[in-house]
């Protein structure tokens, strides 16, 4: 019984972590919450959208190797999870997308990660659905 207990505190405490977990279990390292707190400052989350317009996305950020964030006209940031992650997410690797039928990225498009000074491909990444921070009233 007082095995239980420990384990039952040592959960409640464990659960106590401001870091969002990543899908493999891992936590976003404190110069990543740094970054994904300027980015958010001042705005609120708004509704998740499906899919986001071609011009949206020239201005990518990468958080970490699951989050990315497109920064947008009016300070407005779409932040997206990449579904299962994308490793290899940092330079000189860069997303490569190519839209069929639509000029939008959208959730479910595939993404290759590509060495930019090679060209070799590392595997490819599944986008999320895009979550919109605003400044409140904007």
């Amino acid at each position: 019984m007082r095995f239980l207990a420990i384990l039952l505190g040592a959960a409640a405490i464990g659960s106590c972590t401001t870091a969002p977990p990543s899908p493999d279990g891992q936590a976003m390292t404190a110069r990543e919450q740094a970054e994904l707190a300027q980015l958010t400052a001042g705005k609120v989350a708004g509704a998740p959208v499906t899919c986001l317009p071609h011009y949206y996305t020239k201005d990518m950020i990468t958080i970490d190797d699951r989050t990315v964030a497109f920064r947008v006209s009016r300070g407005r940031v779409y932040l997206n999870g990449m579904n299962g992650g994308c490793p290899s997410l940092r330079p000189p690797y860069a997303l490569v997308t190519r839209q069929f039928g639509t000029a939008n990225l959208c959730r479910g498009d595939i993404a290759q990660v590509v060495d930019t000074s090679t060209g070799a491909s590392f595997g490819s990444c599944v986008f999320g659905n895009f979550i919109p921070y605003t400044r409140p009233g904007a």
